[in-house]
């Protein structure tokens, strides 16, 4: 399958190309997965286009959440690019558009959306791409070589060209993505374990553990489940701020997808301005990016800062 790839300064701007590179001349109505931001979708509701969104198996519970505010044409009904994906292409003729910022492709991919029909597929490069928190980039895939066209168009005139060094960093990521992405899957497996095993966790979302809603999914499209894991403390947010001021290996910030582990509290962080909206995330959650240490002690980290909760 012929396939282009756009580089542009930032996943933000790799949304808003796809969305604007769409108008009512089209031969076909965008389907958008916002990656990164809920404004980014929001802004497509006073475009002239029309809105479905595909949601990724990590994302999937935000995207419920924010199809009614929407109210797109068309809801896709799954939590990942599976059998109803087909059926909605088929049936609509509408270009479904897939976010792979956090089920990050390799050459034998955890998830290519491209492979599985999508005709738009976005990526973060700021995050698993480059892997070392140290670049902001975004890419934008397609099999379209007349979507392809606009969107290079789209590079140019917005002026949303990387760097020389940005492109550098991101390509020295993608030499160690395939050997990373195994280690950050294999020991958010293990944490996910942990967690779920402790007195003091109420739930881990965890797409490799057979309790995950959207578990068998994965497992039929995915070589490994990612290095994202989310789980919410018995005690509420009270007990969900103490643990995340208390992790020794995991540092405490908002960013993800590199090779140091991070944990944060959304509800006072990412999602802080979701607040009070039906976007809002439980007040007990912590997200935490697991990165590639090693996953006895990020086990042990984890465990003693659950274990200093009343």
């Amino acid at each position: 399958m012929p396939q282009a790839s756009i580089a542009v300064i930032g996943g933000m701007i790799s949304s808003t190309a796809v969305a604007f590179s769409f108008s009512r001349r089209s031969r076909v109505e965008p389907a958008l997965a916002s990656p990164l931001a809920i404004g980014v979708a929001a802004a497509c509701t006073v475009l002239p286009v029309r809105v479905l969104i595909v949601a990724t198996v990590l994302q999937s519970t935000l995207f419920r959440e924010l199809l009614p505010l929407l109210g797109a044409p068309f809801v896709l009904g799954v939590a990942m690019l599976s059998v109803p994906f087909w059926r909605a292409r088929r049936d609509t003729g509408k270009t479904p558009h897939g976010n792979a910022a956090v089920a990050t492709p390799l050459v034998n991919g955890l998830q290519n959306p491209l492979a599985l029909g999508a005709d738009v597929v976005v990526h973060s490069a700021t995050k698993y791409l480059g892997g070392h928190s140290d670049v902001v980039g975004g890419i934008v895939a397609t099999s379209d070589e007349e979507l392809a066209q606009r969107l290079r168009y789209l590079q140019n005139a917005v002026g949303a060209v990387p760097s020389p060094f940005d492109c550098y960093l991101v390509l020295r990521g993608l030499k160690t993505l395939d050997v990373r992405m195994e280690r950050h899957s294999a020991n958010a497996a293990v944490i996910a374990e942990a967690l779920q095993a402790h007195p003091q966790v109420e739930r881990v979302r965890y797409p490799g553990l057979e309790s995950h809603p959207t578990h068998r999914v994965a497992a039929r499209q995915m070589s490994g489940f990612g290095g994202m894991v989310s789980f919410e403390c018995r005690g509420g947010e009270a007990a969900a701020l103490e643990v995340v001021s208390h992790t020794e290996l995991f540092t405490l910030a908002e960013s993800l997808g590199a090779v140091e582990s991070l944990i944060e509290h959304p509800g006072r962080m990412t999602h802080a301005s979701a607040a009070g909206s039906p976007l809002e995330v439980p007040a007990s959650l912590v997200r935490c990016s697991v990165g590639i240490e090693d996953a006895a002690d990020l086990v042990a980290d984890l465990t003693a800062a659950l274990d200093r909760l009343p």
